[in-house]
C-alpha cells in the first residue's frame, strides 16, 4: 500500500455542537505564507493535505500581510473548496473594522461563505467588551451570518486563561454562544497559567467545538530537548480536542503530521502523567511559552490600528 494511502486519515471528530465532522489535525495558516515558502509548496501542502482526507483549514486576516489567505484561496480552487471545512479569524474589536477585514477576508479567500469566523487574540480583559458592545464586532460577524457568509463564529487566544473565561463569561450576558474556541493545548500548558486545566473543562461542559494550537510552540517547545514533535501532537490530540492545528513549512513537516495522526492511540493516565513529568521543570515559569509571558506574539499590540476604534460611548468619555 503507497504511504499516502496508509497514512490517510479516516476518523472525524465532531465540532462541538455543531455536528460538523472535522479531521484530527487541521493545517495551520500562518505557515502557508512564510517567507522560506514559496506559492507552489504552499498550494502543494494544502492540496496533498486534502487529498489525504485533512478537511480543517485554519487561517487569519493578518497572517503575513494576507499572503496566507491568498495562497489557501488558490490552493482551494478546483473543487478543493467543497472538500474542506474553512476557517479564519479578524481582528477588528468595532463593527466597522471587523467588517471590512471579512470582506476583504471572503476575496482573498476566493470564497463566498467562510465555514467559521473567529474573534482573533482576545488577549485582554478589555477585548469582550468591545467585541460586544452594540457597535462592536460580534454584532458584524452575527449580520454577516444572517447573510449567508459565515457559518458559525468562535473565538481564539494565547495570553491567560482566565481572559478566555472572562469572554465566555461576557458572551453569556449577551446571550450568546460560540461555536468554537481555539487556544494553546500542549504538554507544557498544563504546568503554566493553563488552559487546558481551566478552559477545557468549560468548553467540554458546553459542548463548544475545542481548536488546540501551539501543540510545539511555533518550535520552541522543541528546543527544551524533553520530547519529540510527535509527543507533542500525541498529547494533543489525546485531549478532548475537535482539532489540532499545526503548521506545516514543508512536506517532510506534513508527513510528520500524519505520521502522528496514523501512530496515535488514546493514552492512558498514567501515560499522559508519564509524558507531563518529562516537561514539568522546563515548563514552570513558561520559558518555552513565550505567547503566554512575553508580546512576540501579539500581532495586534504591534498593529493597534487593526482593532479598529473604541465603542462611540467611550470615545465620547475621553478627554479632548
Amino acid at each position: 500500500m503507497p504511504r499516502s494511502a496508509e497514512n490517510a486519515i479516516s476518523e472525524y471528530r465532531v465540532l462541538g455542537s455543531t455536528g460538523e465532522r472535522v479531521s484530527p489535525i487541521g493545517i495551520g495558516g500562518w505557515h502557508l505564507g512564510l517567507p522560506n515558502v514559496d506559492e507552489p509548496l504552499s498550494l502543494r501542502i494544502v492540496r496533498t493535505a486534502i487529498d489525504r482526507g485533512v478537511n480543517f483549514m485554519d487561517n487569519s486576516w493578518d497572517y503575513n500581510g494576507g499572503a496566507s489567505e491568498i495562497r489557501m484561496g488558490k490552493a482551494l480552487r478546483d473543487g478543493y473548496r467543497d472538500k474542506v471545512f474553512l476557517m479564519t479569524k479578524i481582528d477588528g474589536r468595532s463593527k466597522k473594522e471587523a467588517t471590512r477585514q471579512l470582506e476583504e477576508s471572503l476575496r482573498r479567500l476566493q470564497t463566498d461563505r467562510i465555514d467559521l469566523v473567529q474573534h482573533h487574540e482576545v488577549i485582554r480583559y478589555e477585548d469582550p467588551h468591545r467585541i460586544f458592545d452594540p457597535e462592536g464586532a460580534n454584532a458584524a460577524l452575527v449580520d454577516a451570518r444572517a447573510a449567508g457568509k459565515l457559518r458559525y463564529i468562535g473565538f481564539t487566544g494565547h495570553k491567560d486563561p482566565r481572559i478566555h473565561l472572562h469572554m465566555l463569561d461576557v458572551a453569556r450576558e449577551h446571550d450568546f454562544s460560540f461555536a468554537s474556541v481555539q487556544m494553546p493545548l500542549n504538554v507544557m500548558d498544563a504546568h503554566y497559567r493553563s488552559f487546558e486545566k481551566l478552559v477545557l473543562p468549560e468548553l467540554v461542559k458546553r459542548k463548544i467545538g475545542v481548536l488546540g494550537m501551539k501543540s510545539m510552540a511555533n518550535g520552541i517547545i522543541l528546543k527544551s530537548h524533553t520530547v519529540t514533535p510527535v509527543e507533542c501532537l500525541h498529547y494533543a490530540l489525546n485531549l478532548p480536542t475537535s482539532v489540532v492545528i499545526t503548521g506545516c513549512d514543508s512536506m517532510k513537516i506534513l508527513e510528520q503530521a500524519f505520521d502522528a495522526v496514523h501512530t496515535f492511540r488514546p493514552m492512558s493516565a498514567a501515560k499522559a502523567k508519564a509524558l507531563l513529568g518529562k516537561t514539568k521543570a522546563a515548563a514552570a515559569n513558561g520559558e518555552f511559552e513565550l505567547f503566554k509571558t512575553s508580546s512576540i506574539f501579539d500581532s495586534t499590540a504591534t498593529h493597534p490600528d487593526w482593532l479598529g476604534e473604541e465603542p462611540p460611548h467611550v470615545r465620547q468619555m475621553m478627554p479632548v
